[in-house]
């Protein structure tokens, strides 16, 4: 017998691992030869405290095949129950036009992109976020409109924040929400209120505004009953009583009815989500937000404004607070760090295809629909309850119960609304087909629909018709055929620069591999085509999925539960610090009420602190970037009777394993405080610690970072929340599908599950990977941070290193002694980096002045050698500049990026114009240019334009 593969060696192949780790094994030994260790598990035990260390393996299943996995979610997506979605509540049925679907969504080259913080090599998904800020700002009446929040129910949130900060009502004055607002978005808003103190008063607005001091009011137009109610009244007697008024709308009803601007909001929220973008089981969804004049700069999130370039053409890029959190940190307005970039790039390109008399079209026909669904129903004796309506409409019967059950045996869900009250919702996939299904579950038969079509009149009220134009600029109006708009979007595409074209090195943000087998099952329609509020027994796909996941990621963390819901990372900080609150408040500590944080830490940390309700106290960290423990026991003696928290980051901020973490979790335990591990570098704890061991009582994790959700430019992204058991009870609740447990608090998302849509993603990972793979993972990570760490060291100080010199998964490389003597800035070597082919690391953050340098696992070696010669030929031209080879205000590093435009130019630089555009290592072969030179920043924050500016602006 010979010692020959058996039929299961043979039918496994190739390790997903091996697929998705960039390293091969032979990379692996040159890499610790440099670096001078045996083995990755020589390297690991160096770097990872001792006292952290992970003896056993991951209890997880071991790693499948690409086809066994696929195979697996296909049982998994069998079942799940795919209906025609007539629930409403702000979730619709839409079409995803196939040149969108086929050439965004599905598409690397917009998935894998990165947010646009490097401007130059964004172009193209900024000119997409502008289309969008134009569309919302159009359709909503409004001047100004951010480039996408989370969901309706967070933008809602955060409209009341808005209203209380631009307010001059007085400090005790409440927030008026009416009974018609969304049921998902009052409990968000309820609980975004209950960490910032605000008082909300519910209240019947059809009545009128009730006594007391309001300093805002939201509204939903339509209302979620589906009625279409006239607001101009309330919102003047608002405004006439020092509130504002914030009005939740639908963007297809807009297309039909008077603006929220028109009407007199000051705010316009909701959801892009029924411009092609798939239910999902709840998301991601693009959320929106306008406002009047006046309150741009209040405006949370992320602004794309129009600025120019060196050479005085237009170009994009983010303007005014996008980072804001990052600057202001407590007093941060918002947690608010990210957006729905890829969902609301769809939903822009979906206006697009369909332009202005497309969506009116739309708009019309699912209008009409529940115009003659209504007037079937009254003729069959049912009680229709609203006149005016665009897409819902409310029956009232004792039936009701029954009814919806019959829908549901015909492929139809309705929504149970109260014991004798159905709504129904339709939408741009209705037909008279599902219209007879509906009226025959309610035993209305032998309907004559084109004689009833006729007959019927319209159910939006003559006054409140929309007359104003909309959509007017021309790229509504160019790319109807399919030909137009596919090298429209190839256009956008080509100016941008993503994972697709070569490695994203950003410290803090790990653009790691998203595979394509995990990325596949996202579109398949029994995942993508779930309403969020379907009765249980038609997800139950995706509740097993959900109860992997979680049991998974409580496995590889050493929690005891999780919650999904969070569908951003700073949403799931807020979720941990909501939990910790509510811990100490049912436990008699409704004093402790500071959060201590180290001065390295994230932005979002310090501002989520202060929604949860909590006082910052700032912990120093030592010279070598570790919190400063002697610092922490001295705050710690000064704050021990009201301490509810420490925030810290691991490994941290500065990219290092503290040896010291225990010690610091330990030191906060016995002030009587809860421990939050912020999960965003979790990617260097698989298969090696366990924060939920070492001392953590909650964090939130990354699965955009860590777990393969694509960034999409900037989102989406899922900020689940992981707890140990005593604060398990106190995870996010919702109030269509509540958790068990009496004590949870509030929502942090619209949906139950969040971005549920996107979790197949992290299931496939886990899956593929295993537990042995996961571990592979993070030692390459930190063999390939070390490895660039040792290699730069020479020519770039490496600013902070742990045990034995070590990095964890990323390195701060130190600019501030060259920018002395050189005058050459760390935005001069990001912006050289463009004209090299690399997206830079990522800039003045942790420490102003440096380059935060993380390569991930995804990478190959040479990829990060060509990395590593970019640097040092960089290096280089700084040392010709310093010892005044180049002139300081006129030299490659300054003038950079340079365009093709460039070439055709009068010469008249002291370096020539192959070291301009193909410097060492660069071919022509595999040149990426540039759309744009260097981005004048301020000019676009004095001169603010929000909105797609006129053609010929670029001519």
């Amino acid at each position: 017998m010979t010692d020959r593969p058996t039929l299961d060696d043979l039918s496994a192949g190739v390790p997903f691992a091996n697929r998705h780790i960039g390293l091969a094994a032979v990379d692996q030994a040159k890499m610790l030869s440099t670096l001078g260790y045996a083995s990755v598990d020589a390297l690991l035990s160096a770097a990872v405290p001792a006292s952290i260390w992970l003896d056993e393996a991951l209890n997880l299943p071991a790693a499948g095949t690409e086809a066994g996995v696929t195979a697996e979610l296909r049982e998994y997506a069998a079942r799940n129950r795919p209906m025609a979605q007539m629930i409403g509540l702000g979730y619709y049925d839409t079409v995803t036009p196939p040149v969108i679907r086929r050439n965004v969504l599905e598409n690397p080259s917009w998935y894998t992109a990165y947010t646009p913080y490097q401007p130059e090599i964004s172009q193209g998904r900024l000119e997409a976020l502008l289309t969008f800020q134009t569309m919302i700002e159009d359709l909503t009446g409004l001047p100004i409109a951010n480039a996408s929040l989370l969901d309706e129910s967070t933008a809602a949130a955060e409209a009341m924040t808005l209203c209380r900060r631009a307010s001059k009502a007085p400090k005790e004055a409440a927030f008026l929400v009416d009974k018609d607002v969304l049921p998902q978005t009052r409990a968000v808003v309820g609980t975004r209120a209950d960490g910032l103190g605000i008082s909300v008063v519910d209240a019947d607005l059809s009545q009128g505004l009730p006594d007391g001091h309001f300093f805002g009011v939201l509204l939903q137009y339509p209302g979620a009953s589906g009625v279409v109610r006239d607001f101009e009244a309330i919102t003047a007697t608002a405004h006439e009583r020092g509130a504002l008024v914030a009005m939740a709308a639908d963007l297809l009803g807009l297309t039909l009815l008077r603006s929220p601007g028109e009407t007199g909001a000051d705010i316009a929220v909701g959801t892009s989500q029924r411009f092609g973008v798939p239910l999902m089981y709840g998301g991601p969804h693009a959320g929106y937000m306008s406002v009047r004049d006046g309150l741009q700069r209040m405006l949370p999130g992320r602004l794309v404004g129009v600025s120019k370039d060196v050479d005085g053409g237009p170009a994009y890029r983010l303007a005014l607070q996008t980072r804001e959190q990052h600057i202001r940190r407590e007093k941060a307005t918002s947690n608010i760090c990210t957006a729905q970039v890829l969902l609301a790039v769809i939903a822009a390109f979906y206006a697009t295809w369909h332009g202005p008399e497309g969506l009116r079209l739309i708009a019309e026909r699912t209008h009409r629909y529940a115009a003659v669904l209504a007037a079937g129903l009254r003729a069959a004796g049912f009680t229709v309850v609203h006149e005016s309506f665009f897409d819902t409409i409310q029956v009232r019967t004792p039936e009701a119960a029954r009814i919806v059950a019959a829908a549901a045996d015909r492929g139809i869900n309705l929504r149970l609304a109260g014991d004798d009250l159905i709504g129904i919702a339709c939408d741009e996939t209705t037909t008279a087909d599902r219209l007879r299904e509906v009226w025959a579950a309610f035993g209305v038969s032998d309907v004559d629909i084109e004689a009833l079509d006729t007959a019927t009149a319209d159910g939006l009220p003559e006054h409140l018709l929309r007359t104003s134009s909309y959509l007017r600029h021309d790229v509504f109006h160019q790319h109807r055929s399919e030909t137009s708009m596919m090298r429209y979007l190839r256009g956008l595409a080509a100016k941008d620069y993503g994972l697709d074209r070569g490695m994203i090195p950003l410290g803090s943000c790990t653009m790691k591999l998203n595979a394509a087998a995990e990325m596949e099952p996202i579109s398949w329609p029994e995942f993508a085509g779930i309403h969020p509020f379907v009765p249980p027994e038609q997800a139950r796909g995706y509740a097993a999925l959900i109860d992997d996941l979680e049991t998974w990621l409580a496995e590889a963390t050493g929690y005891d539960a999780v919650s999904l819901q969070p569908n951003a990372g700073a949403q799931g900080e807020l979720a941990g610090l909501l939990a910790i609150r509510a811990y100490h408040d049912a436990n008699g500590g409704t004093h402790r009420d500071v959060c201590l944080i180290p001065s390295s830490a994230h932005g979002t940390n310090a501002a989520s602190a202060v929604m949860a309700g909590m006082k910052v106290v700032v912990v120093r960290c030592d010279d070598d970037g570790n919190v400063d423990l002697d610092h922490l026991r001295t705050t710690l003696d000064q704050h021990r009777d009201d301490v509810a928290a420490l925030m810290i980051t691991y490994p941290s901020t500065h990219g290092v394993y503290e040896a010291t973490v225990a010690d610091v979790c330990a030191a906060v335990h016995d002030a009587g405080g809860q421990v939050y591990v912020d999960g965003a570098n979790l990617n260097a704890l698989l298969g090696v610690a366990k924060p939920g061991r070492f001392g953590g009582d909650v964090s939130h994790l990354n699965l955009h970072k860590t777990f393969c959700i694509p960034h999409g430019g900037g989102g989406p992204g899922v900020g689940p929340v992981a707890a140990r058991e005593h604060l398990a009870p106190y995870l996010p609740g919702h109030p269509i599908e509540p958790r068990p447990g009496a004590d949870t608090v509030g929502p942090v998302a619209a949906a139950p599950y969040g971005s549920a849509g996107i979790l197949p993603i992290s299931w496939a990972y886990l899956r593929l990977m295993g537990p042995d793979g996961l571990r592979n993972a993070t030692g390459s990570a930190v063999l390939a941070a070390n490895y660039l760490a040792r290699r730069l060291s020479a020519h770039y100080p490496v600013l902070y290193t742990g045990a034995g010199g070590l990095v964890a998964h990323e390195c701060i490389l130190d600019l501030r002694p060259i920018t002395k003597t050189t005058g050459v800035t760390v935005d001069d070597v990001a912006k050289r980096l463009i004209d090299y082919g690399f997206h830079a690391p990522t800039m003045s953050f942790p420490v102003a002045g440096t380059l935060m340098v993380e390569p991930t696992e995804s990478e190959n070696l040479g990829e990060l050698d060509r990395f590593v010669a970019a640097m040092i030929a960089i290096r280089a031209e700084i040392d010709r500049v310093g010892a005044g080879h180049w002139p300081a205000d006129d030299n490659p590093l300054g003038n950079a990026p340079h365009t093709a435009a460039t070439l055709a130019e009068d010469w008249t630089h002291p370096y020539d114009r192959q070291r301009a555009v193909f410097p060492p290592g660069v071919t022509a072969a595999t040149k990426y240019w540039p759309p744009v030179r260097r981005i004048d920043g301020a000019y676009g924050d004095r001169n603010l334009v929000c909105s797609c500016p006129p053609p010929e602006d670029f001519a």
